[in-house]
């Protein structure tokens, strides 16, 4: 267990407070209301002071500039007030108007209000992150489980200890304005304030990178951001640039058919798993010391979108992961992961099974080293303020805790400097740890003075060692006191070198392991990406040039990529990779938990109310989400005692927002279903009197393999969008009245949903075979 720290009470305090604060569950509301107070039609004119936060948000723990506790309730750190004010709390008549010499004078340079309203817009902006500009983020808890006690002393591990996180995920390549289902890499950075200090565990959602050194890490980034003369395209990997670098660098292709697979378009950050990607060493009580892996297990399972999906969703929702995270938490649907690690014996050369544990282009496969659960992850409230956490949170992989330490890998090496380069950059010099939401929750004595933006008001008058006007203090702490003690781990003899260890030099063995652990229609879905990506490449030499390096993981794969392209496809260069499938690489073949999941209910007045009413109040105990889909806002049977609140429209609603439909009979064309109001509903009329953006909306759905239910006078409405009301995962009921109409068809619907998606509602190119 972990010993009794100083701030270890204050740590539980704000751990009860995040749980207790949001620990009710779904309340029945449909996650989404911009703000804690209901507006009034009429601006307001009477003063008050301003409105709490919502329930489902939490700002940074209550910590000192020096990681004190202070008992303070987190609103102390918002504003405060009735009034107006300056800067400096002077209270302000008027901000609308600057000072001028007269109604129609020139403003007077004496407008002490105007320059400061304006000085600080001016300055509002902090540089954006180079990579993973765009971000979301939530709070949450981590309980450890105990059993990684036997592997490393680092005691947010301990059995029962709860730690507070902070954590953040991101994007790659775009800029802090791009779309969020891009094809991409994704980060999934986790900050703990554990008693012993802050450790970041600054993970990716892919298992392996693009290069095995930092040094070359300006190069693929460079190579994969839009092109400098034009500035597109963005937040993409289709382009001339990225595909001239990954095919000349061919120990990027791992990575990259990792990107093309189904893993580079996530379903949401709830269903995405984390890889801490390198290789780190723990060290036990006694010192003795054990290789590892991270690995972040999503308890709702590994789920993606369609690559269709993913470019309706950009146009019609660009921030669809990050409002359906936010949205998630708020339902109480909390997201869940489970952290585990892959261990392995620290030996002198660093290898296991023959596979390069330095080399951040090579996964470990889970058949050779099962991933261990070690604790649990909750995420259970939203940020107060995106800039002040979600924009300013600083990640660095070198903020370490006893009991966990780094190895010689060069790409981890390059990061331990970069990242905290970046950081005083960014955030305006070397004292961002002191911006709240990166404050330890362990007491600081760090001797570091001045620079821009300290915070923190130093006493005494010896910031050095050794020193004896401050009485010694502070004091070093060895191993015993809880003091980070690297591990002396013997180095080689050796020449200084620009090499790589010849084990490095392997591009292709796991890239072809990979491909043949996917299932057919994962496979289908790889070769839709590359010739997707290669058909934006301009230059014919590049696409050759990687249909070169697919021969070398399989031939299929690259006559498919070929044949899209109309090029020829080479043979391999060499003798194929003899190696075996992983099945736990790939996403399906499971059943995983619904909780979460949204579900389109579609209805209009003519519907049975009282069965929407019931499957409603069913997916809500289910922990899931209904929203009813209508011809307009408002409310349906209005006149009734039990009206349904509508959430989406004909006009707002598209299928990529659902992970499953319900039709409640064949709702009538809308006031606005004509191509002039609405280009959904296009130019034709209205099929069998149904309104042809529900049409739409089914036909899209049924070709993203989504369970599609319905009763009543379903069928009518599956018939006009072409839908064989027999094909797989398509379910209409057999009539009945009131709150049973939907119940059968619901509970199937729920079932199909824990396996993600219908596939076998569409043939692959093996089964056509």
């Amino acid at each position: 267990m972990e010993k009794s720290h100083p701030v270890r009470e204050a740590v539980d305090k704000v751990v009860d407070k995040v749980a207790e604060a949001v620990s009710s569950g779904p309340s029945g509301e449909v996650p989404g209301k911009p703000g804690g107070v209901t507006p009034s039609p009429k601006e307001p004119t009477e003063p008050r002071p301003p409105a709490p936060p919502a329930p489902d948000q939490s700002g940074p723990a209550p910590f000192s500039p020096t990681g004190q506790p202070v008992d303070v309730p987190p609103a102390a750190r918002a504003q405060g007030g009735e009034y107006l004010t300056t800067a400096q709390g002077t209270r302000l008549p008027d901000s609308d108007h600057s000072l001028k010499a007269g109604p129609r004078g020139p403003v007077l340079l004496q407008d002490h209000h105007l320059r400061e309203k304006i000085m600080h817009f001016d300055h509002e902006r902090i540089p954006e992150r180079v990579v993973h500009a765009r971000g979301a983020a939530a709070h949450g808890v981590f309980r450890a489980y105990g059993n990684a006690s036997t592997v490393t002393r680092a005691a947010f591990l301990a059995e029962g200890v709860e730690t507070p996180v902070f954590v953040r995920f991101s994007t790659v390549l775009g800029s802090r304005g791009s779309a969020d289902t891009v094809r991409d890499t994704r980060g999934f950075a986790t900050k703990f304030y554990t008693g012993e200090g802050v450790f970041d565990l600054v993970a990716n959602n892919i298992p392996v990178f693009f290069i095995q050194d930092a040094i070359k890490f300006p190069d693929i980034i460079h190579a994969g951001k839009p092109h400098p003369d034009r500035e597109i395209p963005q937040a993409q990997s289709a382009h001339d640039t990225f595909w001239d670098f990954v095919s000349l660098h061919t120990e990027a292709t791992h990575h990259t058919l990792w990107n093309m697979s189904d893993r580079g378009v996530p379903r949401s950050y709830r269903t995405m798993e984390g890889f801490g990607v390198h290789t780190f060493r723990l060290v036990d009580a006694a010192g003795a010391t054990t290789l590892a892996k991270f690995h972040w297990k999503p308890k709702a399972g590994v789920h993606s979108l369609l690559w269709e999906e993913a470019q309706l969703i950009n146009g019609m929702d660009p921030d669809f992961h990050r409002r359906d995270l936010a949205d998630a938490i708020e339902a109480g649907a909390h997201p869940q992961w489970e952290l585990g690690i892959q261990v392995f014996p620290d030996t002198p050369d660093q290898t296991f099974e023959g596979i390069d544990l330095l080399d951040a282009t090579k996964i470990v496969p889970e058949e050779l080293a099962p991933v261990q659960p070690i604790g649990l992850l909750t995420l259970n409230a939203n940020p107060t303020n995106y800039f002040a956490e979600t924009e300013q949170v600083a990640f660095h992989p070198g903020h370490l805790v006893p009991g966990i330490d780094v190895t010689d890998d060069p790409l981890l090496a390059g990061r331990l400097f970069s990242y905290l380069d970046t950081q005083i950059s960014r955030l305006g010099g070397p004292n961002f740890a002191q911006i709240p939401i990166n404050r330890p929750h362990a007491p600081v004595n760090d001797m570091l003075r001045d620079g821009f933006h300290q915070t923190a008001v130093h006493a005494g008058v010896a910031p050095y060692k050794p020193n004896s006007l401050d009485g010694g203090c502070p004091f070093f702490a060895g191993q015993a006191e809880g003091g980070y003690v690297e591990r002396p781990v013997q180095v080689p003899a050796g020449r200084k070198v620009r090499e790589a260890p010849a084990s490095f030099a392997d591009h292709f063995s796991q890239p072809r392991q990979f491909w043949l652990s996917l299932t057919p229609i994962e496979r289908e879905h790889v070769i839709a990406a590359y010739t997707f990506e290669l058909g934006k490449v301009y230059e014919q030499p590049i696409k050759q040039r990687v249909l070169t390096v697919l021969a070398r993981i399989d031939p299929y794969l690259c006559e498919q990529v070929a044949q899209g392209l109309g090029l020829p496809a080479p043979a391999p260069e060499g003798p194929l990779a003899p190696v075996d499938p992983s099945p736990a690489l790939s996403q399906l073949g499971r059943t995983w938990p619904t909780t979460g999941r949204i579900i389109g209910i579609v209805a209009d007045e003519g519907s049975d109310l009282e069965a929407v009413r019931a499957v409603r109040r069913t997916i809500l105990d289910g922990g899931m989400v209904p929203l009813v889909i209508a011809p307009t806002g408002g409310l349906l049977g209005a006149g009734g005692d039990d009206p349904v609140t509508v959430q989406r429209t004909f006009a707002t609603a598209r299928s990529v927002e659902f992970d499953a439909l319900l039709l409640a009979g064949a709702p009538a064309p809308g006031g606005d279903a004509y191509g002039a109001r609405d280009a959904k509903a296009g130019s034709a009329p209205a099929a069998a009197g149904v309104d042809p953006r529900v049409v739409l909306m089914l036909g899209e759905a049924f070709r993203h393999a989504k369970p599609i239910g319905g009763w009543g006078d379903a069928g009518r409405a599956l018939a006009a969008a072409g839908i064989d009301t027999s094909a797989p995962g398509v379910l209409v009921g057999d009539g009945g009245e009131g709150g049973d109409a939907g119940d059968g068809v619901l509970a199937e619907v729920v079932r199909l949903l824990g396996r993600h998606r219908v596939w076998e509602r569409f043939p692959t190119a093996a089964d056509i075979a």
